[in-house]
């Protein structure tokens, strides 16, 4: 029991802090600037691991690998974490699990961001933060929007997002573990 409340704790904080560094790297990476109060909290959360790491791994490319780095620190200490309360365990594998642990983080970060964008445009399209999910979910939706045309002026490709997704993080998934 106690190994359970352990492994929930520990992998609940690495979620929510790499999902944070996950999130900086996206926006960084597609030019989204975020309103003051999502940048604070995204910066305040992640500068304690992402400016010591800019001195030892600088951007390059427009990308700040500093945030994905960081994030696939935390995902090494979460499963080592979890590794060490099973059983012995080879760094090849914590390796290779952690990998797999960052890419579900990125895959489930996109799906509930198109999970988001779909409420707004039900609920409220001018809501502060709408302009803001749909900047961060324009790179994945732009190629299928050119592909699926609108039905009855309803945009499927959301749809066809979170189905690619879902694929994506299974393969992957089964790659990793297939290596591991």
């Amino acid at each position: 029991m106690l190994h359970g409340i352990l492994t929930l704790i520990v992998g609940t904080v690495a979620a929510i802090v790499a999902g944070v560094l996950l999130l900086r790297f996206w926006m960084q990476a597609v030019r989204v600037r975020p309103p003051a109060s999502i940048a604070q909290f995204v910066f305040h959360l992640s500068d304690w691991l992402v400016l010591p790491l800019r001195r030892l791994l600088p951007g390059a490319g427009g990308y700040d690998w500093s945030c994905l780095f960081g994030a696939y620190l935390i995902a090494v200490v979460a499963t080592a974490v979890e590794m060490l309360l099973i059983s012995p365990f080879s760094f090849q594998a914590l390796l290779l699990l952690a990998l797999l642990r960052l890419l579900q983080w990125a895959f489930y970060g996109w799906m509930g961001l198109l999970i988001i964008e779909a409420v707004f445009s039900w609920v409220n399209p001018q809501a502060p933060l709408a302009p803001l999910v749909r900047a961060l979910n324009e790179p994945l939706l732009r190629p299928l929007r050119r592909i699926i045309p609108l039905i009855g002026n309803i945009d499927l490709s959301p749809l066809a997002a979170l189905l690619i997704l879902q694929v994506a993080l299974q393969v992957f998934s089964r790659l990793v573990l297939s290596l591991a």
